[in-house]
């Protein structure tokens, strides 16, 4: 019986160490393990279409973790949260940015980490604890931008294909289909204004050409002048000149007598204009009194006296 006890005992101890180690095993594995990963929360303010969890994250290309959880913004639905686990080494700056991607036209999207300056510090080592992981700021996609761009340009087709503007499109056509057939029917009167249009267009070709060709006998004309007037020119301004001469000779020489002029003629002219103007006085005086009374004046005694009967 001690035996068999024994034997219990030791077997029970070996499977309680068995059993302890194999705990000690997976909690040291499990602790190395989340010692080589780090979790960030990224949050997205668009849609993240076909983004699942356990889907890819590619630093620059470069596969680094996946997407862990994804949820709704508490506070504001139209938000999505996206939990990462990437791993530690992985060099997470405080200016990366993450932004939704796709590998091509078909594959399926996943999340893109780019920037990341070499001195810009880690984003785990100014992770303050507010949070409750470190947060990686977010860009608009390519993909946001395609279907924003999409979006405007379906609102002006729209817009550009309302009701009113088919309307007006079809009342142009109408116009022009109205224009067209006017000239349809006056065909005859369109030919005959081309016909004249061309026949002016000729003669003032020809006009132009003789207006040429006037301009260049006139031009060729003053050319062959040119030289006589030339010498006709320098010939009156040798008189002009001669001229000159003569009129500054001649002040010259009766220089005596135009300073005489000047100092006493000058001064008798206005006692004799004076003179002149008294005399054109006593003209006008006597002229009054012979039209007043002639008879008077003449003999020097008054009129007589007409006879005015009582």
């Amino acid at each position: 019986m001690e035996t068999k006890a024994n034997y219990v005992l030791i077997g029970a101890f070996t499977i309680i160490v068995s059993v302890a180690l194999l705990l000690f095993a997976l909690w040291g594995a499990n602790w190395s393990s989340e010692r080589s990963w780090q979790e960030y929360l990224v949050i997205f303010n668009e849609p993240v279409t076909g983004l699942s969890e356990g889907s890819a994250v590619q630093y620059n290309g470069i596969a680094v973790g996946t997407v862990e959880r994804l949820s709704l913004a508490p506070d504001d639905p139209r938000r999505v949260r996206a939990l990462l686990r990437i791993q530690a080494r992985a060099p997470v700056k405080s200016d990366t940015r993450a932004k939704m991607s796709m590998s091509g036209l078909t594959g399926s999207p996943f999340i893109q980490l780019t920037g990341g300056s070499p001195e810009a510090p880690r984003l785990d080592a100014v992770y303050s604890g507010r949070a409750p992981w470190p947060v990686i700021e977010t860009e608009p996609s390519a993909l946001q931008n395609i279907a924003d761009t999409a979006n405007r340009l379906v609102a002006r087709l729209d817009q550009l294909l309302s009701e009113e503007n088919i309307e007006r499109v079809s009342a142009s056509l109408d116009n022009i289909r109205l224009l067209t057939e006017s000239v349809a029917e006056q065909r005859d009167d369109v030919r005959e204004i081309m016909l004249n249009a061309r026949a002016a267009s000729e003669q003032l070709q020809q006009t132009l050409q003789r207006t040429d060709r006037a301009i260049a006998d006139i031009d060729r004309d003053v050319i062959q002048r040119l030289p006589a007037l030339v010498d006709r020119l320098d010939h009156a301004l040798v008189e002009l000149d001669s001229a000159a001469q003569g009129a500054n000779g001649l002040v010259n020489e009766n220089r005596a007598a135009i300073s005489s002029f000047a100092n006493d003629g000058l001064a008798q002219l206005g006692p004799t204009l004076g003179e002149v103007r008294s005399l054109v006085r006593d003209l006008r005086r006597i002229s009054d009194r012979l039209d007043n009374n002639p008879t008077g004046y003449l003999l020097g005694r008054d009129a007589p006296k007409e006879f005015e009967p009582e």
